[in-house]
């Protein structure tokens, strides 16, 4: 299971980005970046902004995650 907003957490803390600079341009509270961090699932739309701002595909990992589904199911019988 994917935890998209520790994984987004991650990146964004590697890049030594604030809190307050990811809220800016979000267009939110800092309150509200760090219940991104918290949830287990994202909003497309709101994913597709936060990886164009990090310069980071985040939705790689979904489809990795798909294609190991796929490749572990299909060796199942």
């Amino acid at each position: 299971m994917i935890h998209i907003g520790k994984i987004i957490e991650n990146e964004f803390y590697s890049q030594g980005r604030s809190v307050s600079w990811l809220a800016e341009r979000l267009h939110c509270d800092r309150t509200n970046i760090y219940n991104i961090f918290k949830r287990e699932s994202i909003d497309t739309a709101l994913l597709r902004r936060i990886s164009d701002l990090l310069q980071h595909d985040f939705f790689d990992y979904y489809t990795r995650d798909l294609k190991q589904g796929v490749e572990n199911s299909s060796t199942d019988c």
